[in-house]
């Protein structure tokens, strides 16, 4: 049971395994395009049908037929991966071993949807891939193996979610083999450092330049290449939201979201950045640099932020 990229390299390690697929799991074909004409199947949808494996993509598996169907397939065990449905407890205790979850964190800290952002977005040195028993908690079930990976100080959100994938793919064999050998032991989740990765929302992604320069740089990195920490400028008569995809902390003095010279080194509330790699739209991703040229972009101009209305909460 799979639905990104992330969850690709599994179903192809598992397809190579010698193990029998009765059935890929994954979330039903999405409308898009500008007029919502176009139907796109998931990355593990795509995979599933190249090779020739049953599909199966129910809007949810809390209904009695969904389930039935499920029971029908008399799987033994359930590899899920980033699937984003909830699976019931029917579903959970019908497989002869149960379900084990690939999670992209060190649990208990990072629980949800988005841990691989979150954990870069909060500075953090390290991450991994927890291989764990599905329950009825999300992301609480106990841990039977783990692979710990120091962030790198360059990594990207799209960066490490390839890196972990990889490690993913090679940790569900491993399970499968210890399973078949009696040897997967499980432990209990710590429930100290627990902590909830949300998905990202819309708004998180505009960048505020009052931030600390490790603040924005690690905004920058964890949300690159999707969807992407943006900020607004002037360019020409229009203004135009331009993605950073890459950045780098960088001596900066100046007033917040001011370029301050030609390689684009923007300030920030203390210190500024480097940006290394960024994209206007509907252009190719470049060097901050080609882009301030490109833009003809004079230093002094200084990037924006949506106005929005704030509350103070009560005390």
């Amino acid at each position: 049971m799979g639905t990104p990229e992330f969850a690709v390299p599994t179903l192809l390690k598992l397809s190579k395994s010698g193990h029998a697929l009765v059935a890929v799991y994954t979330r039903p074909p999405a409308r898009s395009g500008a007029r919502g004409l176009e139907i796109r199947k998931t990355p593990v949808h795509v995979m599933a049908e190249i090779l020739g494996i049953p599909i199966i993509t129910p809007r949810s598996l809390r209904d009695v037929e969904a389930q039935k169907n499920f029971d029908n397939l008399a799987a033994d065990i359930v590899i899920v991966v980033a699937y984003g449905l909830m699976l019931p407890i029917a579903v959970l205790e019908a497989p002869r071993y149960g379900c084990l979850n690939l999670h992209a964190s060190l649990l208990p800290r990072w629980r949800g949807a988005a841990p691989i952002q979150r954990a870069i977005m909060a500075g953090d040195t390290q991450s991994g891939v927890d291989v764990m028993r599905m329950v009825a908690g999300l992301d609480a079930g106990p841990i039977a193996i783990r692979e710990v990976v120091q962030i790198r100080p360059d990594e990207t959100g799209g960066d490490l979610t390839t890196r972990l994938a990889a490690i993913g793919a090679k940790l569900s064999l491993k399970a499968l083999q210890w399973m078949e050998d009696d040897l997967l032991m499980f432990h209990e989740q710590s429930t100290l450092g627990a902590c909830y990765a949300y998905k990202i929302e819309k708004h998180e992604a505009e960048i505020d330049w009052t931030h600390s320069a490790e603040m924005v740089r690690s905004q920058i990195q964890a949300l690159s290449p999707t969807p992407g920490a943006f900020s607004k400028i002037r360019i020409g008569n229009r203004e135009e939201n331009v993605k950073f995809l890459r950045a780098e902390i960088w001596p900066g003095n100046g007033p917040p979201g001011m370029l301050l010279s030609e390689d684009m080194v923007i300030a920030c509330g203390v210190g500024g950045i480097r940006v290394l790699q960024a994209q206007r739209p509907g252009k190719t991703a470049m060097s901050g640099g080609e882009l301030m040229r490109g833009a003809t972009l004079a230093l002094g101009t200084v990037f924006t932020r949506s106005r929005r209305l704030s509350c103070v909460p009560e005390a």
